[in-house]
This record gives structure tokens, C-alpha cells and sequence, in this order.
């Protein structure tokens, strides 16, 4: 089966439409009935169930769809990769990050620019309120957000960034005189709810709904911004484990930073569409790989507990 055929196959099983397919693919319908005709006649069963007025794959088209479209997918982001590589690659890829972390990311941007001359990175903000609409709206190609990532429409590239973690509390609050805490501090403490917008999955992995020893931690008031949750900190209504480069960036009266000793490490990974991305954007995620994962700057050591004033 020749990869044209293919390409016509797969597009008429998901647009079951003879005029539509050839139309998208700038083909006259002739063209394309003779090559599902010729398809079937070498498979030795029909492909589809055509009527007047409908067309519906068989049981047989559904199994031959469903077991050529990864592989196709992969022809063709191959294809396109090498198109990229012989004529250059170029574009902006908009990246999607919370806060201050498009700083700890220079080093992939700079090997990124150094590769491809012609290509660009543009970072965009996004809150942890509503962390994947701008994923899902197109208004970024991929975002940086910590593991897991719980959307089945996502899929994840690689790891950029790993570090440690910080309790941030209020200046009068008793833990405040710690030089460090544990998960188990928070038995009985209350931290934010993060809205309905947020996948339970990915909270619970910054914010877990009970210790290790599996004491509860309660859900107290929203926030919808990182100043509002240091807000509600200063104001001693919750406490809120944040990640480890939070101290090197930000300052609120009233709130401390307390390291967490048995906190797992934050694993920032790019996600991405589930569709195949633009060479440019395919281009920024293989030089993320080839690279590696780099470690935030330590700040999460017991003789850096800070005090926000």
C-alpha cells in the first residue's frame, strides 16, 4: 500500500465523505474511490459501507484505521522534520509558564537559538487556577507544568527542570521558628482550594489531601493567584507548599518559607497537544531532550528558610 493510499484511507475514514476527502486532499473523487477500491480488492474485504446517502467503515476499515493511524502519524512528523532540516527551520514557539520560571529556563532557550537561528521562544503566563485553557484554546504550543499531567488530550515531552519544595506559612504561625518542616506538619492545617478549573490529579501532587501518615490536611479558602495564596498565608488562614525557587523570586510581608525535608521533587515537563506539532515547535522539545533535565538552584536546604517581609 503505497503512502498516498494511505493518506487517502485515513482521511476518508474520519471525513466519510467521498466529495470532502477529495476536496481536502486536491484530488478529483475518481481518484479517490479507485484507490479505496483498489485497497479493498488487495485486502480482499470492503473497507467501507457505502449508500446513497452515507458512508461508515466496516469492522474491517475500523481495525485498519485504528492500527495504521500511529504509525502514519510518525512517517509524517518524520517527514516534515527532515523538510525542516534541508530547507531550516524557523517560527516562535509560545510557551506557556507559571511566574518566574521562563529565568531558570535561559540555558534551553539560548542551545535552542544556537540550533535554530531562524526560531524564537515566547513565553506566555498562565495561573494555576485554570492551568491548561490556554493549552487547550491554541494560545500557546506547549506549557511547562509540573507531573503529573492528568488531561488525556495532552501528551508529556520531556523533563526540563527538577527541584525541592518550601511551606510557606505566616511569621507568627508556631512553625515559623523551624529551620524546616515535613509533609506530616500539615496534619490538621488548612491550605487553599484551587477552584474547580484545577485537575485534582495535578493539585494533589503539590498540595496532597493527607500526609504520609495519612492524617487529613483540610481545603480552606480560594485563590485564584500566587499573590492571593501568599495573601492568605501573611493572613495566617492557610499554609501552602510552593515549589523550591519561590524564595529567589518573591517577597510578601508577613509570610516565612520553611524548607520540606520528605517533599518529593517537582519534575517540570513540557506538555503539549496531542496532535503532531509544528516542526519549530518538534524542534524546541528534541533540543529539550538531547539536553536533559537541569536542577533549580537549591534553595530548599534547612539554612535557607526565608522570612517574606
Amino acid at each position: 500500500m503505497e503512502l498516498r493510499d494511505i493518506e487517502i484511507f485515513l482521511t476518508l475514514a474520519e471525513e466519510l465523505h467521498f466529495g470532502r476527502t477529495a476536496e481536502r486532499l486536491h484530488l478529483s473523487q475518481a481518484r479517490v474511490s479507485q484507490s479505496i477500491r483498489q485497497q479493498e480488492r488487495r485486502l480482499g474485504g470492503a473497507l467501507f459501507d457505502r449508500s446513497t446517502r452515507t458512508v461508515a467503515l466496516t469492522r474491517l476499515g475500523q481495525r485498519l484505521r485504528d492500527d495504521l493511524e500511529p504509525g502514519f502519524g510518525l512517517i509524517r512528523a518524520a517527514v516534515d522534520r527532515a523538510a525542516v532540516a534541508a530547507r531550516g527551520c524557523c517560527g516562535t514557539v509560545r510557551l506557556g509558564a507559571m511566574g518566574a520560571l521562563p529565568s531558570e529556563l535561559t540555558w534551553l532557550v539560548d542551545a535552542y537559538r544556537a540550533r535554530y537561528p531562524e526560531c524564537g521562544v515566547e513565553f506566555v503566563e498562565f495561573h494555576f487556577s485554570d492551568p491548561f485553557v490556554k493549552l487547550r484554546t491554541g494560545e500557546v504550543d506547549m506549557q511547562l507544568m509540573w507531573l503529573p499531567v492528568p488531561e488525556h488530550r495532552f501528551r508529556v515531552g520531556p523533563v526540563v527542570l527538577t527541584e525541592g519544595r518550601v511551606l510557606a506559612v505566616a511569621e507568627d504561625s508556631p512553625l515559623a521558628t523551624r529551620s524546616s518542616v515535613s509533609l506530616e506538619d500539615l496534619a490538621g492545617r488548612t491550605v487553599l482550594d484551587p477552584g474547580e478549573h484545577v485537575p485534582v490529579e495535578w493539585f494533589r501532587a503539590m498540595c496532597p489531601d493527607r500526609t504520609p501518615g495519612g492524617r487529613p490536611i483540610h481545603r480552606g479558602p480560594r485563590a485564584r493567584t500566587f499573590h492571593e495564596v501568599l495573601a492568605l498565608v501573611a493572613a495566617g488562614r492557610i499554609v501552602c507548599p510552593l515549589n523550591g525557587h519561590v524564595p529567589r523570586y518573591y517577597s510578601y510581608p508577613g509570610v516565612t518559607l520553611l524548607p520540606i525535608d520528605d517533599a518529593p521533587p517537582t519534575e517540570w515537563a513540557l506538555a503539549l497537544p496531542a496532535s503532531v506539532p509544528a516542526p519549530h515547535v518538534q524542534a524546541f522539545v528534541d533540543t529539550a531532550r538531547d539536553l536533559g533535565p537541569r536542577r533549580i538552584d537549591d534553595h530548599t536546604t534547612p539554612a535557607a528558610t526565608h522570612r517574606l517581609r
